[in-house]
């Protein structure tokens, strides 16, 4: 499972070229290379399923996370994609677009607009690692036998 990421929340007209690469090369590259790395292994064996983490940002945006959206929407992208090409070599490959999780990220952005992003979540609360987890574990196994290029919210039904 491919699940390393970084937030640089900045308005458009503020973000820095440092931070654009900076989030790109977390999040977006990082994905490529454990894909690369992961297929070659799975391919020479009976093949396995790649879980990538992307965000819930990357379907549906949010003001002044730009780069990090879009980071997160080439993250689904280069799901769908790589699920179609290694599928012949019994590899799936599927995403997970969490919400807003108990994460270090998550309560990094402040209590203030903390507090505005879990209001957001029509189930009332953050999610846990343990509900992201129960997907991931979902995807990973033979339940998911016949599931590829797909990209499941775990979000709690949040609206941004």
């Amino acid at each position: 499972m491919a699940n390393a990421g970084v937030l640089e929340d900045a308005l458009i007209g503020m973000v820095t070229e440092r931070q654009m690469r900076h989030v790109f090369d977390t999040n977006t590259f990082g994905v490529l290379h454990c894909a690369q790395y992961a297929s070659r292994l799975m391919a020479r064996g009976q093949g396995g399923s790649i879980v990538n983490l992307a965000s819930i940002m990357g379907t549906n945006g949010n003001a002044g996370q730009a780069v990090y959206a879009a980071s997160e929407a080439a993250v689904i992208g280069i799901t769908r994609s790589l699920a179609k090409e290694l599928a012949p070599q019994n590899i799936r490959v599927n995403a997970i677009a969490p919400g807003v999780i108990d994460t270090d990220m998550a309560c990094s952005v402040g209590p203030e607009r903390f507090a505005s992003i879990v209001a957001s979540v029509r189930m009332g609360r953050m999610g846990q690692p343990l509900d992201v987890a129960r997907v991931s574990a979902f995807l990973a196994s033979d339940l998911s036998a016949y599931v590829t290029g797909q990209t499941i919210g775990v979000d709690g039904g949040m609206l941004v």
